[in-house]
């Protein structure tokens, strides 16, 4: 997960509307299913729904009234706490 990517996209989200992202989530894990995608594609796959989950996660956080930066932090610490 790339913390720069995630603050892009959560802004996307506060601009436009989540339920582009929700959409965008749906279509790539319907995508991965496809018989003809190879391994290297669904690591990049698998890179780009981690970082849009990500972003939803901290879009969550801002919603219920944690600061931006707060959000971001927040959540690259429980990721990093996760894989440690």
């Amino acid at each position: 997960m790339k913390l720069p990517i995630i603050k892009h996209v959560v802004d996307f989200i506060e601009t436009n509307d989540e339920d582009w992202v929700v959409e965008t989530i749906e279509l790539l894990e319907h995508y991965s299913e496809a018989k003809g995608v190879k391994d290297e594609e669904l690591d990049v796959l698998g890179e780009v729904l981690s970082n849009l989950y990500g972003a939803m996660e901290v879009h969550k956080e801002i919603k219920s009234g944690t600061p931006s930066k707060e959000a971001l932090n927040g959540f690259m610490k429980r990721v990093v706490g996760s894989i440690g």
